[in-house]
């Protein structure tokens, strides 16, 4: 009977987590990191971007996302949409080329790899026969023109990758064709570049790498004018009207040749826009037509080289308009938007991939601004060095937030964001998230993470508060009057800060309050309040002495900020009033607010204290400092930890305790057993690899064990079982968990009587492993509520009937303590089963899928594996372990960032965040669909969309149709049955 009762509580326990629990990686917040290629539909309006790792992303209207990934381990080099259809052609560096379609299943779109083919040459040819350097996607949507490194053009029909080798273009065809003299003076090289005549599909121009071009009839199948330029060839553009080529050279100019019956002489004209010395290549010219005026002109490079060799331009010009837009990183690719139903009126926007951002220019507006980007945000304009979470905002914070943010952004255009393709048919997000992350310059930026789209809302400086090196009146925007080439910086990537000391560390925002704290490199941190107006004050620092006059200490690392003493203009949003100055300036390494006493706490690997924010005065100080660990006194400036460091540090304690067996002629053997078995034990924690190992005691002389990891605000039972206090509870590298009773004075004397602290608690963890988390469980065992959180109705008042519980999370191990008494109940270890050790943990509400009513918290846990668990609570029992985070990624396990309610965020490169969930709740992911176009143009016609991906607006008729086709191309891709693709697919319903 007791058998059969616990394998029933087994499985409704295990009925419970599948309604809990659920593991997701859901999105990609961000840049891409190394992107690699760009393509753009103007049918579809889907922006494509391709990187070196094998990702293809694609993007439409805000919310509409979606990603692939090739198996190959290859750069994406070209991306092509194949002209109004829902495929895309990729090609990587590995020459084999990619068929992508968005199909639609149960109503959404999803982005699937279909077919993937590589060129073959003759037997015994060479490489560079097939290897692909250009593409053209054929208006026809049914054909790939491929050129190669050998000169020859292969024509490949699509969607099967069939090669149609009797209408291949050979290089020896075009020689033939070509006059004698030209041939006789130089080899004619790769394919440079393949373009369609606009006017006429049977004709395109071929560009070789020597310069020659020639214009090709693809129906009769022979060279129609040959277009002799002699200067290397880096790009072509036929004009609109199919009367011109653009060329544009290795040399910095471009030429403007007649397209004619007869073979052309020389260029109508030629031109080297930045002047008479050596220029940089012109790497891709376009020329776009307006309907009243002058076409706009627009092409990258072509600089002069001994001066500006340097600078990422692209040039515009317009009428008697002339602008060299200087851009933050090296150009990927660039394109233009049309105004129009069948985007062929006026450019309305240049969009521009370079290396580290995506920037849109809107060329509408007079001046030319740049339109705020609502996706793709470079995160990391200045290096990311910590992140903050804060979930459910209230409407009045997020309003002003959003103020303050749009004073910031008047420089912006108004128009609307051009790229507008598919449907976001994702649900409102049921609350207003933040995501705040701190940066190396000091800027603390605000996001808006409710949603798919990670949305910048408002950026802070602390700069302003210090003397730095940076320029206050330096504007990145303006160039010189008269200045030529006419440079004009876009962009906000900058990734050099004028002081490293400005770095943030740590963040703390209080939602309910309004009070935001953030502390830096250099131990400063600053307490900021949010006020709507600008603000003319100064800040005062109150410098905090953490070694409390300890002598013997002497601090090698950086010195502190200087603080400006005369008044500081702040502009809305939050505004520094006061200042903590740790001394020694140490990197802040554990911070907390708590925003009803008023009250901040602080630590450092010096120490840590408390301070009183209301009255600026600080409250008491702790020095947590070993005597004998001299690391702590270096700073993280002067020195690099290494291990090598770690290693000759080892040695020498070998070296001296070998010395002082000689002179104290003691057990040698004992005692060079006892250096090796710590040589042994630091090489461990070094985490080369896993370790399964029985958990010894670390030794008390280990560096930074006075380093403070974690702080926490209780309001529970310290003295005794009946008569709860406010508390701080501290936790350091060295396995000490001190309590400290706080007295606050009565409301009304908040102002004037000083808030007093004494020493309650003391706990030695037995394995001094570090302590990385600290939570106090009421009468039920549910953790404590956050400051103000009951006073706003958020959430129950904590039940102080009951005993409450001390849970302390150490790097190895979970263990909760009775309260008051602090004697242990029971743990939960971590190491000594697995080897594994918590790097990251956080509360986290798990509400069920199935009632709504019903939810349980839990403690999410992040390990130095980059697994992620779920311990219950209050019973410290595993739920669920899911590997999320390669455990080589070091970086990515230290960014990540646990939400309140089963998500989190990690860093997966410099540029992006992965947004993942372990609730069956609460998911964030896209949800969209892209319907096939509809394309009235006669002279083309185009295939339907593979899977029946038409809406749910078209006719049965049709439907049936696009199914029928679907049908008999699924079945040719399938059995290879090319002889149907080339005879019926071009005929597939519109």
């Amino acid at each position: 009977m007791k058998r059969f009762r616990r394998h029933g509580q087994e499985s409704h326990r295990d009925r419970l987590k599948q309604e809990l629990f659920q593991f997701n990686k859901t999105v990609e917040h961000g840049f891409p990191h190394q992107p690699s290629a760009l393509g753009y539909s103007p049918s579809l309006q889907l922006l494509a971007i391709g990187t070196r790792s094998g990702a293809i992303k694609l993007y439409g209207a805000p919310g509409v996302e979606f990603m692939g990934l090739h198996d190959e381990n290859a750069a994406v080099t070209q991306v092509h949409f194949l002209p109004h259809q829902v495929e895309l052609v990729t090609l990587l560096d590995d020459n084999s080329l990619h068929m992508w379609t968005l199909r639609a299943h149960k109503g959404l779109s999803e982005l699937l790899e279909i077919g993937r083919f590589m060129l073959t040459g003759p037997p015994g040819a060479p490489p560079s026969v097939t290897r692909v350097t250009a593409v053209l996607a054929h208006s026809s949507g049914d054909l790939l023109l491929l050129g190669t490194e050998g000169g020859h053009v292969f024509i490949v029909e699509v969607p099967g990758f069939r090669e149609l080798e009797e209408r291949n273009i050979s290089l020896d065809q075009v020689a033939n064709s070509v006059p004698d003299d030209y041939i006789g003076r130089r080899n004619l090289e790769h394919v440079e570049a393949l373009q369609e005549n606009p006017v006429n599909p049977n004709q395109v121009v071929i560009g070789y790498g020597r310069g020659l071009m020639v214009i090709w009839d693809l129906e009769n199948q022979c060279a129609i004018q040959h277009i002799p330029a002699t200067q290397q060839l880096e790009s072509v553009w036929w004009t609109e009207d199919g009367g011109y080529i653009l060329s544009s050279h290795s040399d910095g100019s471009y030429c403007r040749w007649m397209v004619g019956g007869e073979d052309v002489e020389e260029e109508e004209k030629s031109d080297i826009p930045y002047g008479h010395f050596p220029c940089k290549a012109i790497s891709k010219i376009v020329q776009l037509p307006t309907e009243e005026g002058p076409p706009f002109l627009l092409f990258s490079g072509g600089m002069p080289r001994a001066s500006y060799g340097d600078r990422h331009c692209i040039t515009v010009i317009h009428s008697k308009t002339h602008v060299a837009l200087d851009f933050t990183s090296r150009i990927i690719d660039f394109f233009a938007i049309r105004n129009g139903q069948q985007h062929t009126g006026d450019p309305s926007a240049l969009v521009v991939l370079v290396e580290e951002e995506l920037v849109v220019i809107d060329l509408q507006t007079e001046g030319w601004p740049v339109i705020q980007t609502p996706y793709l945000v470079p995160l990391h304009s200045s290096a990311i060095t910590c992140s903050h979470h804060v979930s459910a905002i209230p409407l009045k914070l997020w309003e002003r937030v959003i103020a303050a943010g749009e004073l910031q952004s008047t420089h912006y255009s108004k128009e609307p964001w051009p790229i507008t393709g598919g449907q976001n048919l994702a649900p409102d997000p049921p609350q207003r998230d933040l995501l705040l992350t701190g940066h190396e310059d000091g800027t603390v930026r605000f996001w808006d993470a409710s949603g798919v789209c990670l949305y910048p809302m408002y950026k802070l400086s602390t700069s302003a508060v210090f003397h730095t090196d940076a320029d206050p009146n330096d504007n990145m925007n303006q160039g010189t009057e008269g200045e030529w080439p006419p440079f004009r910086k876009v962009g906000c990537f900058d990734p050099y800060s004028d002081d490293p000391r400005l770095g943030i560390q740590k963040i703390h925002l209080c939602k309910y309050s309004g009070y935001l704290i953030v502390a830096g490199t250099a131990g400063q941190i600053l307490v900021l309040e949010l006020n709507d107006e600008a603000a003319e004050q100064t800040v005062e620092a109150k410098v905090v002495d953490l070694l409390q006059g300890q002598e013997g200490f002497r601090w090698k690392g950086h010195t502190r900020l200087d603080v400006r003493e005369e008044p500081v203009l702040f502009p809305p949003g939050f505004q520094p009033f006061a200042l903590v100055q740790c001394q020694p300036p140490a990197v802040v390494t554990a911070l907390n607010l708590h925003s009803e006493w008023k009250l901040i706490a602080f630590g450092t690997s010096h120490g840590f204290g408390l301070y009183d924010y209301q009255q600026k005065n600080n409250v008491f100080i702790k020095c947590t400092l070993n005597p004998s660990d001299q690391l702590a006194m270096e700073g993280p400036l002067s020195r690099v930890k290494s291990i090598k460091k770690s290693l000759r540090q080892s040695f020498r304690r070998i070296r001296r305790s070998r010395v002082s067996l000689r002179k104290h002629h003691v057990n040698n053997a004992a005692k060079l057993q006892e250096a090796n078995a710590r040589l042994e034990a630091e090489l461990a924690e070094m985490e080369l690899a896993p370790v399964q190992r029985k958990i010894e005691a670390r030794s008390s002389d280990d560096s930074f064990t006075g380093l403070v990891r974690t702080l926490y605000f209780a309001d529970t039972f310290l003295s005794d079982s009946s008569h709860n206090t406010p508390s701080l509870w501290a936790g350091t590298n060295g396995g000490c968990v001190f309590a400290y009773m706080l007295r606050l004075p009565p409301v009304e004397h908040r102002a004037d009587e000083p808030v007093t602290a004494q020493p309650a608690k003391e706990i030695q963890l037995m394995h001094r492993a570090p302590v990385v988390g600290i939570v106090v469980l009421d009468g039920q065992g549910a953790p404590l509520p956050e400051p103000l959180e009951v006073a706003h109705d958020l959430a129950r008042s904590p039940d102080m009937q009951g005993s409450h519980h001390l849970l302390v999370i150490s790097e190895e191990q979970f263990k909760v303590f009775t309260l008051p008494k602090v004697s242990a109940k029971m743990k939960l270890k971590l190491t000594a089963v697995d080897g594994s050790r918590v790097r990251r943990v956080g509360v986290a509400w798990f509400g069920s899928s199935r009632s709504e009513d019903y939810g349980e918290s839990g403690l999410v846990v992040l390990t130095n594996q980059g697994d992620l668990h779920v311990v219950s609570l209050p019973g410290v029992k595993m739920q669920v372990q899911h590997p999320c985070i390669r455990r080589e990624d070091v970086s990515g396990i230290a960014s990540c960032v646990f939400t309140k309610h089963g998500q989190g965020f990690y860093l997966i490169s410099p540029s992006e965040f992965e947004r993942f969930s372990l609730s069956t709740r609460c998911v964030v992911e896209p949800r969209c669909l892209v319907e096939v176009p509809l394309h009235s143009g006669t002279s083309t016609q185009h295939r339907a969309q593979p899977d029946g991906a038409s809406s749910a607006h078209r006719n049965a008729r049709q439907e049936s149709e696009d199914a029928e086709v679907l049908q008999e191309i699924q079945k040719s891709l399938e059995g290879d049955q090319t002889s149907f693709l080339e005879n019926n697919v071009k005929s597939a319903v519109a």
